[in-house]
């Protein structure tokens, strides 16, 4: 038995027909791979439909690849920005690059393109890669939702429990872990790709209903109820603070509650995206009727990984003052790694650095 749940992603839907006949909405149809006598067909739509489309879908791309690259080169070029949390929100955004260089193109291709150019092999590659993705950017978010936890819950020994080479290890474990689950639940079709395929320029993938309901569990009940939990702890405990704060703690457990503010925004629009796909993908189930929905879906999931990015931009001042230094390509200057990056405007026009040392964690 199969059941199509995230396989909706990757169906090209065909429809057979003879060369030249023309469809009830004046789209003619046509042989995906004329030359060869097993290719599926497709059918020509509007040229005006193709230029909207692609358009688009261009613009996600390069918007996508643009923001995570400034995230990227920030964390890696400042030395102020090595800090556990900031590898963390790294790891994050090499996924959301991913998803801006490779799935959102090749997906919105396949939505204005129902044949498959990019071969067999490419075809079962696909989806594993999307799995992959996927379950890597969710470890991210749980990682960092403990990390944030243990910041918040025991901020005098969090610099001891919680440092960057400990922030790396799991960001290995993690993407590890992912590779290892996506081959699990899609062995059969990285294995066998052509298993389930009728004719030439065609890409489904099948998964049995067992591997759905355990995707299910794996990838969104435990982790919505891990992560749902623990921000609730933080906001607990964030909340406890307030009440028994001293002068000497403040300026650290503002940082501290605010850096885990963002990112819990961070957790909350993802799991916003993701919910109502895994929602339509279980309800609609194999109903090809309803694709576009799934589609809808699916672009909505691209989104999440452009608005990463812009929600670090609204609540980092780091991140705005890396992005000024990058694009004028001050990165360029000697000893530019080391340039501050945590500075506010004081009255009359003077600026301070703030106190870095004795903070754990500089998201600002």
């Amino acid at each position: 038995m199969t059941f199509q749940g995230h396989s909706t992603l990757y169906c090209a839907i065909t429809k057979m027909s003879i060369w030249g006949a023309t469809h009830t909405d004046n789209e003619s149809i046509i042989y995906c791979f004329p030359n060869n006598n097993l290719s599926c067909t497709k059918n020509v739509k509007p040229g005006a439909e193709y230029i909207i489309v692609y358009i688009f879908i261009s613009t996600i791309s390069v918007f996508t690849v643009f923001l995570n690259l400034l995230v990227i080169i920030s964390i890696a070029h400042f030395k102020q920005l090595h800090t556990p949390t900031n590898v963390l929100i790294f790891s994050l955004a090499v996924a959301d690059l991913i998803v801006g260089l490779i799935l959102t193109p090749v997906q919105g291709i396949k939505l204005i393109e129902p044949c498959w150019y990019f071969g067999e092999i490419f075809c079962s590659i696909f989806p594993f890669i999307f799995y992959v993705v996927v379950t890597a950017s969710l470890g991210n978010l749980i990682i960092i939702s403990v990390d944030r936890y243990i910041a918040v819950n025991d901020p005098l020994r969090y610099p001891a429990r919680v440092n960057t080479n400990r922030a790396v290890l799991s960001i290995v474990v993690n993407w590890v872990f992912s590779c290892i689950y996506s081959f699990f639940l899609l062995y059969e079709s990285i294995l066998y790709p052509e298993k389930n395929h009728t004719c030439v320029g065609e890409c489904i993938l099948f998964i049995k209903l067992e591997y759905i309901i355990t995707d299910v569990i794996v990838t969104l009940v435990t982790p919505c109820c891990l992560i749902i939990s623990l921000y609730m702890k933080i906001c607990f405990v964030a909340k406890h603070q307030a009440e028994h704060i001293n002068s000497l703690s403040d300026k650290k457990a503002k940082s501290e509650k605010k850096a885990a503010k963002t990112l819990g925004v961070v957790v909350m629009v993802y799991l916003l995206c993701w919910i109502p796909y895994y929602i339509a993908a279980l309800t609609l189930g194999q109903d090809t009727g309803d694709s576009l929905v799934i589609n809808i879906m699916y672009w909505i999931l691209c989104m999440n990984s452009c608005l990463n990015p812009l929600i670090y931009a609204m609540f980092y001042r780091w991140f705005r003052i890396s992005a000024k230094y990058i694009l004028t390509l001050k990165i360029f200057e000697p000893s530019s790694e080391y340039f501050n990056l945590f500075i506010v405007k004081c009255f009359g026009g003077l600026f301070i650095k703030r106190a870095q040392s004795s903070l754990s964690n500089k998201n600002y």
